[in-house]
């Protein structure tokens, strides 16, 4: 792989180094090395964040100067030299996993590593940025596939209305910390992959994160045509078709990358599923190098391919028009080797229904080993929404396991707090396992963890004094020279409350100004006063979304708040930081159980700022008394006034306990009952909720496991998948030959026993599983015992009585027996869905 500076980057031979260190994203964690950044240009780096936009731009008289200032190149030895270390260091993965993994490929539409790469637009695209990062610390192989847009996400700006407007500002790729990709001749490395018609052409880019390499596609190639160059020129813009060809560009166009790069890809992480395609290509891939038809060469790859869904409602799910699918599926049908009636059927509930629109989620959960929600709750709600593929089975088996979501505390953390946590747990902690941190942080003192709140605090208020200055001067309102117009603007020692998010129904975003008045009155509470920050972009075609963003606007910028709430523009990854670093207290509203996940709250905990959140996502497994305060009682509703019920219990909160807490200082002016919660809630939570944890738990739960069942599949040249294949078209032949006879059951004091006559048919007894079910109480999980067979039935072909002896829990008729299908190695129903119930 070959990489060059587009266009050549000069710089005197002393400074070299600098280019190495900006285009290597670690910089956007590595915090050590922002002064080197603000020794080269000071208002450039705290205007952009951006090392290589600082390089372009930078004069040679300048960079001339800093080659001769000795400081200047002690401070770059420095920062290279602790490069060189971090990637030479031990990591986490060489040290505990053992066995052979190759490379894992994490697939995603959006990445989230610095606002200096705009290429994100929230949640998912900051969770894909902070995997990659903690794959980085932690040494796990992996590369992330995703796209270069031109414009990316839109930027906001409010109106003197407060109306939100949205601009696309143009990526210019040059001044974005990435490279070309180059092939073996030193030419733009291109990727080809066939449209409707035509043939397109996707350049290649390279971002560095540390260990781990994210490649870019980009279909703005003069060899492509005015329409196709437009292809990545937005991210989530344009028609439904438009969509289909990005994520055609990505599934497609990044399996043949990885390919090209010979890049031993043994696992490919879909983050969403957007990129569904790539299965589809590594299985034609397949096809190509073991001669197997379509239908064995999925069974030998699927265990290889992991689907993380972070969709919380149906309508969610990416869904396109059977006639598109049609359009762009029937060459690549050919290829594959099977109609476009059975390209169409993978992605659809009913594969019988013509009609039925193509859903990417269920492509990928069918061409995928393991399907993943982002929360505890989450996989509740994903196994209701993907049940429709997995008729007649109990909800709770629909098989759709969870790994919660985790933030990368050192991308969130303040100065102030990462001083805190290396005095108490190291400088390493994050790189590796964690089990002491709750214990070693118990080191610190209520001083000093107070401490970190009252200087992140002070460091929000200037950061925020300095957006609203350029916000009203923008809109005319104040006079830019005045700084007198913004310097009384909040207070360094009051109640700092955050809000921020995207503006949709769901999230609730104007559940606080439910009752304006009692808002007011907590706002301006002379002797406990409380100040409340908010921000968020609404997707310009959500009419509601933006409503509610002129509604907050509207109500900041009045007088009946007293200047104690802000709405703070353009919502982006920099303003998490200063917000999540600085505010003392996260309020989230979602409407139960809509939020999959919700990362937003997580990231304050590293840096000492409490939770108040409705117990939805991931507060629904985090949250206890002594860490934060929970709204709603945990369960759904959807009866009118609900919403006025949970505000009222918002205010109440506030009024009661929040605001109370805070201002209950002892005699050195500490809070301690709040810095109690800030202890329990940094110790135990930022652990648990950390990216660390949720890599490690997908490293050796997900990737190892996946790693070893497709070696065994796909040798030699797939007999297993084409031994699965022909046990699926057993089963799909012979199933309804199987039938059920009489059932007894003989009760003693501690057990039941079960004896069943079971005709199997035409079925074999080994590939068939009969199971005797309990139907779950309130508390309990649904239990499954295997029947075992004891004897045959006489006078009856293929018939047997089965047995089951289960502890007398339950009455007898809360028991079914069934069948189901069974083949070492196969998960079942996830790869073969029938089920047979006795009735």
């Amino acid at each position: 792989m070959n990489l060059a500076h587009h266009p050549p980057l000069s710089l005197p031979e002393e400074l070299s180094g600098l280019a190495i260190l900006a285009l290597d994203m670690r910089w956007s964690w590595n915090h050590s090395a922002d002064a080197l950044w603000e020794m080269v240009d000071p208002e450039m780096w705290h205007a952009t964040g951006n090392p290589w936009l600082i390089l372009r731009s930078v004069s040679q008289t300048r960079f001339e100067k800093l080659a001769g200032d000795s400081e200047f190149a002690t401070e770059l030895r420095r920062q290279l030299t602790a490069r060189e270390q971090y990637l030479a260091e031990p990591t986490w993965f060489a040290a505990t996993c053992k066995a052979p993994l190759g490379t894992i490929a994490y697939f995603s539409m959006e990445f989230g590593l610095s606002e200096a790469l705009p290429i994100y637009s929230g949640g998912l695209g900051i969770l894909a940025g902070d995997f990659l990062k903690t794959a980085s610390d932690l040494g796990v192989p992996m590369v992330g596939i995703g796209l270069l847009y031109d414009r990316g996400y839109f930027r906001q700006v409010l109106n003197a209305q407060g109306e939100q407007l949205a601009f696309y500002p143009s990526n210019q790729p040059h001044l974005l910390p990435l490279a070309p990709l180059l092939d073996e001749a030193n030419r733009w490395l291109r990727i080809e992959v066939e449209l409707p018609g035509r043939t397109l052409h996707l350049l290649t880019w390279v971002v560095q994160v540390g260990r781990v390499t994210l490649y870019l596609l980009d279909s703005n190639d003069p060899l492509n045509s005015p329409a196709d160059r437009g292809i990545t020129g937005e991210l989530y813009g344009g028609s439904p078709e438009l969509r289909l060809q990005q994520e055609i560009a990505l599934g497609i166009g990044g399996w043949r990358l990885l390919e090209k790069l010979k890049i031993d890809c043994r696992i490919c992480h879909l983050n969403e599923g957007h990129a569904a395609f790539a299965a589809l290509e590594r299985i034609r891939s397949f096809m190509i190098r073991s001669g197997q038809s379509f239908a064995s060469a999925l069974h030998c790859t699927r265990p290889g391919n992991i689907f993380t869904t972070h969709t919380p409602v149906a309508a969610a799910f990416d869904q396109f028009p059977v006639d598109l699918l049609r359009q762009y599926g029937r060459t690549y049908a050919e290829a594959l080797g099977v109609s476009g009636e059975e390209l169409l059927a993978l992605g659809r509930a009913n594969s019988h229904d013509t009609a039925e629109s193509f859903n990417m989620a269920y492509l990928a959960l069918r061409c995928c080993g393991r399907v993943n929600a982002v929360s505890r709750l989450h996989a509740e709600v994903s196994q209701r929404l993907f049940q429709p593929l997995f008729p007649r089975w109990p909800q709770s088996e629909v098989p759709i396991e969870h790994v919660t979501n985790g933030v990368h505390a050192p991308t969130w953390d303040s100065a102030a707090a990462d001083a805190v946590w290396t005095e108490s747990c190291g400088k390493g902690r994050w790189l590796g396992m964690l089990e002491s941190l709750e214990q070693d942080l118990s080191r610190a003192s209520d001083e000093a963890l107070w401490a970190v709140r009252v200087k992140g605090r002070a460091a929000l208020i200037k950061h925020v004094r300095q957006r609203v200055a350029r916000q009203r001067a923008a809109r005319g309102q104040d006079p830019p020279a005045d700084p007198a117009a913004t310097a009384s603007l909040l207070d360094d020692n009051v109640l700092t409350v955050g809000f921020a998010r995207r503006f949709t129904g769901y999230k609730r975003p104007t559940l606080l100004l439910h009752d304006r008045k009692r808002l007011t009155q907590i706002l301006t509470n002379p002797k406990r006063p409380v100040q409340l920050l908010v921000a968020g972009k609404a997707h310009p075609l959500d009419l509601e979304g933006v409503r509610m963003v002129r509604e907050w606007a509207e109500h900041t910028g009045g007088p009946e708040f007293c200047g104690r709430a802000v709405f703070l523009e353009d919502y982006d990854m920099a303003m998490a930081a200063e917000l999540v670093q600085g505010v003392d207290l996260w309020i989230n509203t979602p409407r139960r159980p809509w939020e999959a996940c919700g990362t937003s709250g997580m990231k304050l905990l590293v840096n000492g700022g409490l939770n108040l959140s409705e117990l939805d996502g991931w507060w629904a497994e985090a949250y206890s008394p002594d860490v934060g305060w929970a709204l709603g009682d945990g369960k759904e509703h959807n009866e009118p006034g609900w919403d006025a019920a949970e505000a009222e219990a918002l205010y109440s909160l506030l009024e009661r306990e929040v605001v109370p807490t805070f201002y209950a200082r002892d005699a050195r002016g500490i809070p301690l009952e709040w810095v109690a919660k800030m202890r329990a809630s940094m110790a135990r939570l930022t652990v648990r909720f950390s990216s660390n944890r949720m890599v490690r738990e997908y490293t050796e739960g997900y990737y190892i496991p996946a790693a070893r069942e497709l070696e065994r599949r796909m040798a030699p040249k797939g007999q297993v998948g084409i031994a699965i294949e022909e046990w699926r078209r057993r089963l799909a032949e012979h199933w309804r030959t199987l039938h059920f006879g009489r059932l007894s059951v003989s009760q003693s004091d501690s057990s039941l026993t079960f004896d069943l006559q079971v005709y199997l048919g035409e079925i074999e007894p080994a590939d068939a599983q009969v199971e005797i079910w309990v139907e779950p109480t309130d508390s309990q999980s649904c239990a499954v015992t295997t029947m075992e067979p004891v004897e045959k039935l006489a006078g009856a072909t293929n018939g047997f009585i089965y047995r089951a002896t289960v502890a007398a829990d339950h009455p007898p008729d809360h028991y079914t027996p069934r069948i189901v299908p069974r083949k070492p190695g196969v998960s079942v129903p996830l790869e073969a869905s029938q089920i047979l119930w006795f009735r």
